[in-house]
């Protein structure tokens, strides 16, 4: 059967911490964007891939409407169907990093399709080097009101026709979808919302890094679920030499926790892909290092002939579902500071975006 980027709807995270705000001036330093985190890595240990410098697009404001564009046209050329923006409402109104995304809806430009993640979690300060054990802002749950609030907000993105729908609905992820209190009440609410306001309603997609949490989080009234199986390779394809050594690494060598990328792409995909409400995800290489130093998880030599193996495989399962429902999220497009993104560095150029490309259209 022949593969083409029409088969598939490739949703890549986007992330819009590219750019200051007073927030992160005030947690993390003047000036504050995820490149600086990215730009002060340094390598752990021999052969250590760091820091990441950006080719292409260099080191961008996402407050230039130009290099929004250039994204986009970028991602378009290789496959990526759309930009799965993450969105952070943390109750009560309060909004961060939102400019980006804002400013592509308003504009209408680029006219590249997107969709919305929720990052419904807390901030901790320790994910991107701050040494404390308190939240920097909390995550709030604010009941009916603020859940009708939150819909009338992104309301606006729901109705544009750039917005990616699955079965006719506004596709739309959370990130923490156990943490949402009585999270049936909240999507039932947006789904008589939604059918009030012209809309045929939300196609609700739980996000999880447990396989095993498919069923739990279906039956909470999600539609579709995204499994991300980016950590299975430490949760059961470990052997316990391999996790003392780890731990050895870790803690005495300052290495930080790494294994081979080839060794863990083997638990990328799993049975449940196949099904016509899971969502799998392809990752093409992650390093968390230039975050949480040593505590960072780092996926070691992976490579874009490696990605695409991963990607062909995942395939194999979502070609096999009805059209509507061959989605694949992919983790991600710009995580610079997590090592995991598509954009090109100057040692792969656009070799990850090439793999992707070649995977979609192989026969």
């Amino acid at each position: 059967m022949e593969m083409n980027r029409n088969d598939v709807k490739v949703l890549a995270f986007y992330l819009p911490q590219f750019h200051p705000i007073p927030e992160n001036d005030k947690w993390y330093g003047k000036g504050f964007t995820e490149w600086t985190n990215v730009g002060k890595a340094k390598p752990l240990f021999r052969g250590h891939d760091q820091p990441k410098v950006p080719a292409d697009l260099g080191y961008y404001d996402l407050r230039v409407p130009e290099t929004r564009l250039a994204q986009a046209e970028m991602a378009r050329e290789y496959g990526v169907t759309a930009f799965c923006y993450w969105h952070y409402w943390f109750g009560k109104e309060k909004r961060l990093l939102e400019r980006p995304f804002n400013e592509v809806l308003r504009s209408g430009e680029p006219d590249f399709p997107f969709c919305l993640a929720w990052a419904n979690h807390s901030w901790k300060g320790i994910y991107n080097g701050v040494k404390t054990k308190e939240s920097l802002i909390e995550q709030e749950y604010g009941g009916r009101e603020d859940y009708e609030t939150h819909f009338y907000d992104v309301l606006p993105a729901f109705q544009d026709p750039r917005y990616v729908t699955v079965d006719g609905k506004p596709f739309f992820l959370l990130f923490s979808p156990g943490e949402v209190p009585e999270p049936r009440r909240f999507i039932e609410l947006w789904q008589e919302l939604a059918i009030k306001n012209g809309l045929k309603g939300i196609h609700f997609v739980a996000h999880t890094y447990q396989p095993g949490d498919i069923d739990r989080l279906l039956g909470m009234g999600y539609d579709a679920v995204n499994v991300v199986r980016l950590f299975e390779y430490q949760r059961i394809g470990l052997s316990l030499f391999r996790m003392a050594v780890n731990k050895i690494n870790r803690e005495v060598f300052k290495h930080g926790f790494w294994c081979q990328y080839k060794d863990a792409m083997r638990y990328f995909s799993g049975k449940e892909d196949g099904l016509e409400n899971v969502y799998p995800t392809i990752v093409p290489n992650w390093d968390h290092s230039p975050r949480t130093g040593r505590y960072g998880g780092i996926l070691k030599n992976s490579t874009p002939e490696l990605f695409r193996k991963h990607v062909e495989r995942v395939l194999e399962d979502v070609t096999k579902k009805s059209p509507a429902h061959r989605v694949v999220m992919l983790k991600s497009w710009n995580e610079w500071a997590e090592g995991n993104y598509m954009e090109p560095d100057l040692k792969h150029g656009r070799g990850y975006l090439e793999a992707l490309r070649k995977a979609l259209e192989k026969e």
